[in-house]
C-alpha cells in the first residue's frame, strides 16, 4: 500500500475512540498541553449510544463524570439520554477536536511507512526511539495514522503518541449456529415496541438479556429467555432482579435454564435441553451475549494479545504497551473480561498517560 502524495495532518496524540474513557484520555492530554485528535468511526459514545433507548445506568452519576465536570441528574442513577447529553456537553466545553465518521483503517510506525505488514515488527519497533523503557531515549518514534471518512477520500495523520480506546463493542461473541445471520437476528436491543405481540425469544444470562426481556416484556412481546447455566449471571443489578423473578413467577416471561440454542429459522429458535431439543416460536431473536475487544490496530502494531485472556501487554501504571508511544484506555484494558474496566475506573486511565506523555508547553518540549 502506498502513501497519499499530499502532507499528512500532525497532532501530538490521536486518541482511538470516542467512548467516554477515549474522551477522558484527550481532554487529559490536551489539558497537559498536547495537541490531540481523537478518532471515531461513528458518533460521540457511539457504544452508549446502542445501548437500549429507556436505559438507566448502574453506576451514579458522580462516577461517570469526566474532565472534572460534574455530572448533575435529577434521580439517583442516569439514564442513557442523560448520559449522551453530559459527554456531548463535555466534548463542546474542551473543545476538543473529535473527529466523528472516520475510520482507522491502519496505524504505522512513522519510520517505517504503512503497509509494513501484520504484526511483523513487534519486536522492531519496541527498540526504536531508544531501546525499550530500561534506557535510551525516552521519544517514542512517531506514528503514521491512515484513516478513512465517510465522506472524502483516505487520509494520514502523523502523531508521536497514539491512545486506542475502542471501548467493548468491536464484535459480537458469536453462537456460530445455522440462521444466526439472519435478518430478524440482532445481537443489540433498543426497544421493543415492534415485538408487540410477537414471539421473540432472548439468549443470554446477565444484565443486557434481562433488561430486554423486561422491556419486551412491557412493550406486549410474548418472551422466552434461554441461558445455558442454571441462573442468572452473579452481576446481575440488583435493583432489577427483584422485578425479573417477579415475571418468572407469574409467567409473565418464560424461561429455559441449562439451555443451548442448536439453529435459529425464520420461525423458530430451536434449543437442545435436559428432556430433549425444543423449538420455540421466535419473530425477533435478540443474542445478549456480550463482545469481544477490537485489538486488531495493537495487534498489527506488534503489541501482544494474551490469547487466554485477551489482554493486550500494557503497563497498568502508565497505561503504555510494549510498543513505545502506543497505549490503551479503557475496557480493553480488561480483554475479554468486561466486567473489570468500566467508565467509573477507566475514565482515570488518561490522566495516566498524560503523566506518562509529560507535560509540553506552548513553544514545543517536556516539562
Amino acid at each position: 500500500m502506498q502513501e497519499p502524495d499530499e502532507p499528512a495532518a500532525s497532532a501530538d496524540v490521536i486518541v482511538v475512540g470516542a467512548g467516554p474513557c477515549g474522551l477522558a484520555a484527550a481532554i487529559a492530554t490536551k489539558t497537559a498541553g498536547h495537541r490531540t485528535i481523537v478518532l471515531e468511526r461513528s458518533s460521540v459514545v457511539s457504544g452508549l449510544a446502542s445501548y437500549p433507548t429507556y436505559m438507566t445506568f448502574f453506576s451514579t452519576a458522580a462516577k461517570l463524570a469526566i474532565g472534572g465536570i460534574p455530572f448533575v441528574v435529577a434521580t439517583e442513577k442516569p439514564a442513557r439520554r442523560d448520559a449522551l447529553a453530559y459527554y456531548r456537553a463535555v466534548v463542546e466545553h474542551f473543545d476538543l477536536d473529535v473527529r466523528q465518521y472516520e475510520r482507522v483503517v491502519e496505524i504505522g510506525l512513522g519510520s517505517r511507512g504503512l503497509g509494513v505488514g501484520s504484526g511483523t515488527a513487534g519486536s522492531e519497533r519496541r527498540e526504536v526511539g531508544g531501546g525499550g523503557r530500561g534506557g535510551g531515549s525516552d521519544e517514542a518514534p512517531g506514528f503514521l495514522v491512515k484513516t478513512a471518512p465517510r465522506a472524502g477520500n483516505e487520509r494520514v495523520i502523523r502523531a508521536n503518541a497514539v491512545i486506542v480506546a475502542t471501548g467493548y463493542f468491536g464484535a459480537p461473541n458469536k453462537l456460530e449456529v445455522p440462521g444466526e445471520n439472519l435478518p430478524h437476528v440482532s445481537h443489540l436491543y433498543r426497544e421493543g415496541h415492534q415485538a408487540f405481540r410477537q414471539d421473540v425469544v432472548v439468549v443470554g444470562g446477565g444484565n443486557s438479556s434481562v433488561d430486554a426481556a423486561l422491556d419486551l416484556y412491557r412493550c406486549g412481546a410474548r418472551v422466552t429467555l434461554v441461558h445455558f447455566g442454571p441462573t442468572f449471571d452473579k452481576n446481575i443489578k440488583p435493583w432489577v432482579l427483584p422485578d425479573m423473578n417477579g415475571r418468572l413467577a407469574d409467567g409473565g416471561i418464560a424461561v429455559r435454564w441449562n439451555s443451548r440454542v442448536h439453529a435459529i429459522t425464520p420461525s423458530e429458535v430451536v434449543i437442545g435441553t435436559a428432556p430433549g431439543e425444543e423449538r420455540l416460536a421466535a419473530a425477533h431473536v435478540y443474542l445478549m451475549l456480550g463482545y469481544l475487544p477490537e485489538v486488531g490496530l495493537l495487534r498489527d502494531l506488534g503489541v501482544p494479545i494474551d490469547s487466554r485472556t485477551g489482554v493486550p501487554a500494557h503497563d497498568p501504571l502508565t497505561m503504555e504497551t510494549p510498543v513505545r508511544g502506543v497505549f490503551i484506555a479503557g475496557v480493553i484494558a480488561s480483554g475479554y473480561d468486561a466486567n473489570k474496566t468500566f467508565i467509573e475506573n477507566g475514565r482515570f486511565h488518561g490522566e495516566l498517560i498524560a503523566k506518562r506523555l509529560g507535560r509540553r508547553e506552548a513553544g514545543g518540549g517536556r516539562r
